[in-house]
């Protein structure tokens, strides 16, 4: 078969390098050696001061205390259980024979919730009275809570 080409063939045994070209990586340009290169070849420096930086200072306190805001208007103050709901919650678990502890057990919450319920102190929780009602047997979620009418 004839050659397409002209003349003799040869190979070129010279090594060719491909590199990549590298971008200054962002760790890089806050070296202070790469800041001082820049400097002194007169490249444009950003720098920039974040606010409160290098201060140990807390966040500033909110303008209203939560003292302040309980005692406030009655909009902003949140509902307590309502006596209702406190007497029920005795009676019924006077009947089953449990005692706070027991009751708090079997709804898995601590018995702390169970006798801010029964105090009254606590700030009604939709998720642990319908536990309360599942276990005692009664409705609770109905009744008048304290505070809001």
């Amino acid at each position: 078969m004839p050659s397409k080409f002209a003349g003799q063939l040869t190979q070129d045994w010279e090594p060719v390098v491909l590199r990549k070209q590298t971008k200054a990586k962002a760790q890089d340009l806050r070296d202070a050696k790469a800041v001082n290169q820049a400097l002194r070849t007169g490249a444009p420096v950003q720098t920039v001061r974040k606010a409160e930086a290098g201060s140990n200072k807390k966040a500033p306190a909110p303008a209203v205390s939560a003292r302040k805001l309980v005692e406030a208007e009655e909009a902003a103050a949140l509902g307590r259980v309502g006596a209702e709901v406190r007497q029920a919650i005795q009676k019924a678990r006077a009947e089953k024979k449990m005692s706070q502890a027991e009751l708090a057990k079997q709804i898995n919450e601590r018995p702390q919730v169970v006798q801010e319920y029964e105090s009254g102190k606590a700030v009604p929780n939709q998720a642990v009275l319908a536990k309360m009602e599942r276990v005692l047997g009664v409705k609770l979620r109905g009744k008048i809570i304290g505070g809001a009418k």
